[in-house]
């Protein structure tokens, strides 16, 4: 039996939890108004500006770091874009990091024209390909590049010790590897209490 133009759609979601981008829908023949007809007729779910789920397919385990990626990549958005801070510990599995919110690092000079969706943080900064790894087929920071992050904007430090030994122990990182991450945060540890240590009092 051939298979319907929907069909073809649905195999073009299949390797992404069931999510596509119309940028991708358009590359395959599909026209905007055939995709507004699909989310009338409710075979589609338009989840973001230029971002639709297909029903049928259950939500996985990783389906919201794909949507916030795809989010930032609609409509010819920007590159590289990868899950990064916690988040990124949460998708490799290490510490107990639980962040509320997603965590996304796009472009410094980025400009999203879309509406931020509920639960999705987007920080600005330059990602070079040494930065980012796919795992589960999402492109997340490397965990070198996420403690780096997570020591600047204040993450806690118990978690990212935890992180490092974790990553070591699910094989991530080589022994050298989490060696030199925990002096860093050693370093990091270091100079935040020198700079936040009064002088002592003079005597007259």
């Amino acid at each position: 039996m051939p298979r319907s133009r929907f069909d073809e759609l649905a195999a073009l979601a299949e390797e992404n939890d069931g999510l596509v981008t119309a940028e991708q829908a358009r590359a395959e023949g599909f026209t905007d108004s055939v995709l507004a007809r699909l989310v009338q007729r409710r075979r589609i779910e338009r989840i973001a500006r230029g971002v639709y789920r297909i029903p049928h397919f259950s939500l996985g385990q990783f389906s919201q770091y794909r949507e916030a990626v795809l989010w930032a990549k609609a409509n010819r958005g920007p590159d590289p874009v990868a899950i990064s801070h916690a988040t990124a510990l949460a998708v490799y599995g290490i510490s107990d990091a639980n962040p509320a919110s997603i965590h996304l690092t796009v472009p410094r000079d980025a400009r999203l024209r879309r509406k931020t969706p509920k639960g999705l943080v987007v920080h600005h900064g330059d990602l070079s390909a040494s930065d980012i790894t796919l795992h589960e087929g999402i492109p997340v920071t490397t965990i070198t590049r996420t403690i780096a992050d997570l020591l600047q904007s204040g993450g806690r430090t118990d978690l990212l010790k935890q992180a490092v030994s974790d990553a070591r122990r699910e094989g991530y990182i080589t022994d050298s590897y989490a060696a030199r991450l925990r002096r860093q945060i050693e370093s990091h540890l270091k100079s935040l209490r020198s700079s936040t240590s009064l002088p002592e009092p003079t005597t007259v």
